[in-house]
């Protein structure tokens, strides 16, 4: 059975002329004909049809687009509810209102739960023409926000699929860069052993700012490597001693240490799953920044866990020079400096390779500070201790 009825009042606002497509679940003509009526009365222009078993309402939703179902709850053949369970299977999303004289309220409320836009009641149906708008403005806002999601998820592979680029252009751009840029270091060097006080005062600086800059280059390029092989490389996570990744992380700054009479206080620390060798490297950074930007005190540094949730929080503190709380975040990202080269050594990557390794490890890194009362950075890592 199909038909369609003419409205003779206007159609709703944003809509003029659009015909209503709608598929009916009703074993009554004089039903059919009631809802129809109405819908013409409340402004649409209805073009329908109906089913009255499943069959037929596959049937139809494969042949036909609809913009919403009309479904008695009890049928003899099945029940209209169940057309929500065709509709999924067949993947559509179209709105479907229960249009019945027995469906009880709790009924009504476990058919909502289940899917079901609204429902009306036969000796109400008034309420049917606003109850079929709140169902298509309902799937206008669902199809929206599913657009946004998918086109936010298409933006984001695109972004990750980039970052996986740029970091494979800056790890064979550096590898195959520090091969010539050895030699031009070399070479400086010897002419700097060689001619060295040999030549005028001009000369010897131009000398020493050729070393200086190959030297440089050749740490930039060294820690590039280290920044984009962390984004390359699996994250094979075993059992790691963190007082051992301290241990470790001291004594490739024992020189640094040693003649700046640091002070380094601890607590005990866990053992978690992590990679050691970039643990270690993460707490290396973080001790020669604070002994970096010391100040006039003796260098203190003090190193803590403590059990956070889902995880652990590591700190690392100490009594430098601090830095403005608007820089807290800017610090993280590479090549952001703070201060000039001639103030204080550095490229701009150490932070920012410790943000890559903590985040990619399933953690956070932060830091709070305030000038001349030192820093504190704290990261997390997931996991209950360990052995």
């Amino acid at each position: 059975m199909s038909g369609t009825a003419v409205a003779r009042t206007p159609a709703p606002p944003g809509t003029p002329g659009e015909v209503l497509r709608a598929l009916i679940v009703e074993d009554s003509s004089s039903d059919v004909e009631l809802m129809v009526r109405e819908l013409g009365l409340g402004g649409f222009e209805v073009s329908y049809n109906v089913a009255q078993s499943e069959a037929e309402f596959r049937a139809l939703v494969r042949a036909n687009s609809y913009a919403i179902v009309l479904a008695d709850f009890s049928l003899p053949q099945w029940r209209g509810l169940e057309a929500l369970r065709v509709l999924a299977e067949e993947e559509l999303d179209t709105p479907l209102i229960l249009v019945s004289g027995t469906v009880g309220d709790l009924s009504a409320v476990e058919c909502i739960k289940q899917g079901v836009s609204d429902y009306i009641l036969k000796d109400r149906l008034a309420r049917l023409p606003a109850a079929v708008r709140g169902a298509l403005e309902e799937q206008r806002l669902r199809q929206e926000r599913k657009c946004a999601q998918d086109d936010l998820a298409q933006k984001a592979h695109e972004l990750a699929r980039s970052n996986q680029e740029l970091e494979q252009f800056a790890y064979v751009a550096s590898h195959d860069l520090q091969e010539p840029l050895r030699m031009v270091a070399a070479y400086t060097e010897l002419l700097a052993e060689r001619y060295q006080g040999k030549l005028d005062a001009q000369a010897d600086k131009y000398i020493h700012y050729a070393v200086d800059g190959a030297r440089r280059m050749q740490t930039l390029i060294q820690d590039l490597l280290a920044f984009s092989r962390v984004g390359r490389q699996e994250m094979e996570l075993s059992v790691v001693n963190f007082e051992n990744v301290v241990d470790l992380a001291i004594a490739n700054l024992q020189t640094a240490i040693v003649e700046n009479k640091v002070v380094i206080k601890r607590e005990a620390l866990p053992s978690l799953a992590a990679v050691q060798s970039l643990m270690v490297q993460v707490f290396q950074n973080l001790i020669s920044n604070a002994i970096k930007f010391r100040s006039s005190s003796t260098p203190c540094i003090e190193v803590k866990a403590e059990k956070s949730w889902g995880g652990w929080m590591f700190s690392v503190a100490d009594n430098g020079i601090g830095m403005a709380p608007g820089y807290c975040e800017e610090i993280f990202v590479i090549f952001k400096r703070l201060h000039t080269q001639q103030e204080y050594t550095g490229n701009g990557i150490g932070l920012a390779l410790c943000r890559k390794i903590i985040e990619r490890q399933g953690g956070k890194i932060w830091v709070t500070s305030e000038p001349g009362k030192g820093s504190i950075f704290r990261f997390t890592l997931p996991g209950a201790t360990t052995g």
